[in-house]
């Protein structure tokens, strides 16, 4: 790479827990913040919805390239003043493989404003990390961070093969799409893309290719993106199996331990030296947040390290401050358990949990939750008996589900990620029955990132802490 390097990555945790501030806020350190560009749109409806506190959101559409757009987001949902406690927030349209142009305003609008407001008034280097997983969110969600010139593109919980073209085409604003996987259609290809100029008309600005940082947890992966000129992308972070988060199932059979997690053994561990011998930059996550991670890492041949744990829980993190504070205490007790549940997550891959009371995590909050999949990010397409195309996720109404051609165990201890993860950030949507969402906090597995940092600490503390082995 031409530019600097960062030594610091801030990894990007959804939903909104690395938000604009906390980008912003390692970006200035010289570091590389991370906005999290998972459901964005639906972030940033909410948002407008509570008034747009601050007006932030109304600052940064100030500069988007089509005015015409902007309004129209904001008009169908900013409410002067904010629509008040336990009013139900309006639904926004779901993703989906049909094209729809109202969800596309809303998802460019939405990852425009979170890298604009997270690159507003320094000139650090800011990224956004996407999931794989969401393929049909893509296009329009990286179209949108682009036009508020993001830095870097970090992709994960996936293979991300066709995004270094996907890139390619967005810069020219030249129309395309990714490939959708569809569960039965094997044999067709589904996809997703975008047309720039039919979305913005001809007033097209001029664009800035990001970097490409793909997130994977072996050198064989690491070593099947790079083979080819159409697949590689700018650098690895090669995640290890105790970060916060979604985590690589084990390679082979799975085997659970005492306590129900998945066990890994020496074929999970990533071959750091191979991944060196790719030559290209690569960064170490899970466990490296602090000097001495930093410094095992640089040893193994990495650029430097990520981190996201002691992000999450810093002052400008995007967690509710509530349940940050509560965390917080917990870890200085002793007294907080992250587990890394196989079955929790609707995806299938093995999602850090943190047991915290009153939260999805609490047995009887997930019991007395009623089952309801109204937001579907995490929604797998699927073809049904007589062609067309379906949604099921193993999260939704287990009748539904059965319905949909899939056994009941799958649906067994699911946790809907979707709404626990927004409300973890203060936005629970409140039903018209009165029922609140209750929140669900993912956090990594080593806790030992806290050790030498400030009972309240900064984003800025994390980073002096990790480089200069003492806080601000």
């Amino acid at each position: 790479m031409s530019e600097p390097q960062p030594v610091l990555i801030q990894g990007g945790m959804g939903v909104g827990v690395s938000g604009w501030r906390l980008a912003r806020a390692v970006a200035q350190t010289g570091q590389l913040g991370v906005v999290s560009g998972t459901a964005l749109d639906v972030t940033l409806a909410r948002r407008l919805q509570l008034g747009d506190p601050g007006g932030h959101v109304h600052r940064a559409l100030a500069g988007f390239p089509v005015p015409e757009i902007a309004e129209r987001v904001v008009g169908r949902y900013f409410v002067p003043g904010g629509s008040g406690a336990g009013v139900p927030y309006r639904p926004i349209p779901r993703v989906g493989l049909r094209h729809n142009r109202l969800r596309d305003e809303l998802t460019v609008v939405a990852n425009y404003v979170e890298v604009m407001l997270a690159k507003e008034g320094h000139t650090g280097l800011v990224g956004i990390n996407y999931l794989e997983k969401i393929q049909m969110a893509t296009p329009a969600a990286v179209y949108g961070a682009m036009l508020a010139d993001v830095d870097y593109v970090l992709m994960g919980a996936g293979i991300p093969a066709e995004i270094p073209r996907l890139l390619d085409d967005l810069t020219a604003h030249r129309p395309t799409e990714i490939s959708v996987t569809v569960a039965g259609a094997e044999d067709t290809r589904h996809s997703v893309g975008l047309d720039p100029e039919r979305l913005l008309g001809r007033r097209l600005p001029t664009v800035r290719r990001p970097r490409l940082l793909a997130i994977v947890s072996s050198h064989v992966l690491a070593a099947y993106l790079a083979r080819s000129p159409q697949t590689r992308p700018d650098g690895f972070v090669l995640e290890s199996p105790v970060a916060g988060g979604h985590s690589a199932p084990p390679r082979g059979q799975m085997r659970l331990d005492a306590v129900g997690e998945p066990v890994y053994g020496p074929r999970d561990e990533a071959n750091t030296a191979k991944v060196a011998a790719l030559e290209l930059p690569f960064w170490l996550a899970g466990g490296y947040g602090t000097p001495d991670g930093l410094a095992r890492a640089r040893a193994a041949g990495a650029a430097g390290v990520q981190v996201g744990s002691a992000f999450a829980l810093c002052r400008e993190s995007g967690l509710d401050p509530q349940l940050r504070r509560l965390l917080l205490r917990r870890i200085a007790q002793g007294d907080l358990t992250v587990r890394n549940d196989p079955r929790a997550s609707p995806t299938g891959f093995p999602f850090k949990v943190a047991d915290l009371p009153g939260t999805l995590s609490d047995p009887d909050v997930y019991a007395a939750r009623p089952r309801l999949c109204d937001l579907g990010y995490l929604r797998v397409p699927y073809t049904r008996p007589d062609g067309a195309i379906g949604y099921r996720c193993p999260a939704e109404p287990i009748e539904t589900y059965i319905r949909k051609g899939r056994p009941e165990e799958e649906t067994a201890d699911r946790l809907c990620l979707c709404n626990g993860l927004l409300a973890a950030i203060g936005l629970a949507q409140h039903r018209a029955d009165g029922y609140a969402e209750p929140a669900l906090v993912t956090l990594g597995q080593d806790v030992g990132f806290l050790d030498g940092l400030p009972e309240d600490h900064s984003a800025e503390d994390v980073v002096n802490r990790i480089l200069l082995g003492a806080p601000a």
